[in-house]
């Protein structure tokens, strides 16, 4: 279609450009206006990319963000959601302090990610993991539960060409207020040096103990102070203070990706379970535990986990040991800390 049959639609500048010969004969410029510049965007939050804290699901991501406070100092950001499916209390009224320890392993491996540049395709080994929350201080409010850690490396970490590793500790406050503490050590090697220590293990199996999903023979939710068949993990062995490790290797959260060994995360829930089983039909929320990891704990062998009240500091709260055990060789011990609570 021409422009020239239809005039009315050729576009004319609304007013007209000032070229330097028409200045010259007298036509005066427009004066001109100073430049105001545009008001900063708003710094928008979002949670980190999902491989830095080695998750496949979004919705399991904590973290938010990190600025640099020195060589060895860091300020994370993290929020937790007002509804979890699994790091909460049966009631929904507070959050699991489990939460406030995988808080704190995700911001350990973004750190090594995105501050000391460890690529994604490195492997992680978590040697310990300790978290003390506050209970006070885990209520569920009208919003999502914004977070800043203050994590410090203790000392700086050991590099050699192909490795890292590194201790840290974290400080997790809730506004002004601290709600929780913890620290963390992992070592990171290649892949190819992980596949050559570990050989050919299986990216995920059965183990051979395991109850499948809705089995009854794994311990009542209630007896280990959860609300969801699916998130038990303990099985009776017939033996008092002796259960196998039997998790759901399809529970969305525990399992989040295949793996070639069961998570630490899952141990520690282990653990957690086995002292409210002792402690039955008393509920213990622990709200401390100091985990030792000693070697992985294999799908393919089973896993016993056997509990004992220890003394502790505090008379007033339980303490009790956690060891877990395959080939009657230990893969984790966990002390764990906790006041029963209130019906």
């Amino acid at each position: 279609m021409s422009l020239l049959a239809h005039p009315a639609r050729v576009l004319t500048p609304a007013a007209p450009v000032l070229t330097p010969a028409a200045t010259a004969l007298g036509t005066p410029p427009e004066p001109s206006r100073p430049v105001v510049p545009a008001a900063p965007a708003p710094r928008l939050t979002s949670t980190v990319a999902k491989e830095y804290v080695h998750r496949a699901c979004h919705a399991e991501v904590f973290i938010t963000g990190s600025e640099p406070l020195g060589d060895t100092a860091f300020t994370v950001t993290a929020q937790w959601p007002r509804a979890h499916t699994f790091f909460s209390t049966p009631d929904g009224t507070r959050y699991d302090p489990m939460l406030a320890a995988e808080t704190v392993r995700q911001a350990g491996l973004y750190l090594a990610h995105s501050r000391y540049d460890i690529p994604l395709d490195h492997r992680f080994l978590m040697w310990n993991l300790d978290y003390t929350a506050r209970a006070h201080r885990l209520s569920i409010g009208a919003t999502p539960t914004d977070l800043t850690i203050e994590a410090r490396l203790l000392p700086r970490p050991r590099r050699t060409r192909s490795t890292i590793d590194f201790t840290f500790t974290a400080t997790v406050r809730r506004g002004p207020h601290l709600a929780a503490t913890g620290e963390a050590r992992f070592t990171t090697v290649p892949d190819s040096t992980y596949r050559r220590l570990r050989g050919a293990r299986p990216a995920s199996g059965r183990i051979p103990v395991a109850a499948a999903a809705g089995d009854d023979r794994r311990l009542p939710p209630a007896l280990v102070g959860r609300a969801r068949p699916c998130d038990v993990v303990l099985t009776p062995t017939g033996t008092p203070g002796t259960w196998y490790l039997t998790p759901d290797l399809r529970h969305p959260i525990l399992f989040d990706h295949a793996g070639d060994h069961i998570p630490g995360m899952v141990l520690l829930e282990a653990a957690r379970q086995a002292a409210n089983a002792l402690t039955a039909p008393v509920t213990v929320t622990p709200a401390a535990a100091a985990t030792t990891f000693h070697r992985y704990a294999e799908h393919d062998a089973p896993t016993t986990v056997t509990a004992r009240h220890t003394r502790g500091e505090d008379p007033d709260a339980l303490t009790t040991t956690v060891t877990g055990h395959q080939h009657g060789e230990p893969i984790f011990t966990t002390i764990l800390t906790g006041r029963p609570d209130r019906p």
